[in-house]
């Protein structure tokens, strides 16, 4: 069983690739329409992590943005970086 982690919480997916795909697409348009009461702009980045789970670009697109996203965290913010579990700790070999 498939599951993406997401704001600290563990979710988990359907067990077929063709669902996933569907919800991944269907999340990010809803989120292109969120400036409607009931969608909201979070959908898109949800919606590229569920698709990151069988898509290879969009797998690269989240890791690379995971990547510059905790750099960027750790530079600016230190506690919340060890708060969202990326290490601040400097590897000196």
């Amino acid at each position: 069983m498939h599951s993406v982690k997401f704001g600290g919480r563990r979710f988990s997916l359907p067990g077929h690739p063709v669902i996933r795909i569907i919800l991944g697409f269907a999340l990010i348009l809803g989120g292109l329409l969120g400036f409607l009461p009931v969608l909201g702009f979070w959908m898109v980045p949800l919606g590229l992590l569920i698709l990151a789970v069988d898509i290879p670009m969009a797998r690269r697109l989240r890791r690379r943005s995971e990547i510059r996203f905790g750099r960027w965290l750790i530079r600016r913010h230190p506690k919340w970086a060890r708060r969202f579990g990326f290490s601040t700790a400097q590897k000196t070999e």
